[in-house]
């Protein structure tokens, strides 16, 4: 008489691994920064933060001490941690930045290749269906990358590593601007598509002047109503 197979037991796949405490505690209270769901002038708590993210307060500490040296909160012993608003020369030295890396990377992106095209034009349509859905969080992020996605194909390593440092920053003023701003949106996505239009048309002198203009307004803008 045959005997009875054991049945196998159902194999079980490991468990993602969650990152350390430290590392969600410095995601959350960056992307809540970047966000403005923790806004300029705000006090953070360590215990607030503690039971935000569910854990002890010695990550949070150790969180804390990296956003500081980030720029982006303040650390007052005993009492907690302050967000830093955003200042007006803050603002000054990201446009002049942005301004110098991305008028050269649109001039050297000239011809643009089929495949910038092709990404930037689904940047821009990404763009459209964030802003028509009210998401800014989002529309912000997608803004960044179709500039970026400029600035990476001048091939200039040390260019792409410089812009890469101001992202936070870019974030965090897009935001911002759209919040003051939000019929500023379509004019926005207006200003990316004309930027476009010259990169497929072959043209730096328009592509330089069209990334000038666009930059420019965000000082413009930023300045009156962020502090």
């Amino acid at each position: 008489m045959p005997s009875a197979s054991t049945p196998t037991a159902p194999s079980r796949e490991p468990a993602a691994k969650q990152p350390p405490a430290a590392e969600r505690v410095y995601a959350h209270i960056k992307e809540a920064v970047l966000q403005r769901r923790y806004e300029g002038g705000m006090l953070l708590t360590e215990g607030e933060l503690a039971d935000a993210v569910g854990v002890s307060r010695t990550p949070v500490r150790e969180a804390l001490l990296r956003l500081e040296v980030e720029g982006l909160i303040k650390l007052y012993p005993k009492k907690g941690a302050m967000v830093l608003p955003v200042s007006a020369q803050e603002i000054a030295d990201v446009v002049e930045t942005r301004l110098l890396v991305e008028k050269h990377a649109a001039a050297k992106a000239v011809p643009a290749s089929g495949s910038l095209i092709s990404e930037l034009t689904e940047l821009l349509e990404t763009m459209q269906e964030q802003a028509a859905s009210g998401d800014l969080a989002a529309v912000s992020v997608t803004d960044r990358a179709f500039h970026a996605a400029i600035v990476r194909s001048a091939g200039n390593q040390i260019l792409d590593r410089l812009y890469e440092q101001l992202r936070d920053r870019q974030l965090r003023m897009g935001v911002a601007v759209m919040h003051a701003h939000p019929d500023r949106i379509a004019k926005n996505i207006t200003e990316h598509a004309e930027i476009l239009e010259a990169l497929r048309a072959g043209d730096p002198e328009a592509a330089t002047d069209a990334v000038h203009r666009h930059v420019s307004w965000v000082r413009n803008l930023a300045q009156g109503d962020v502090r």
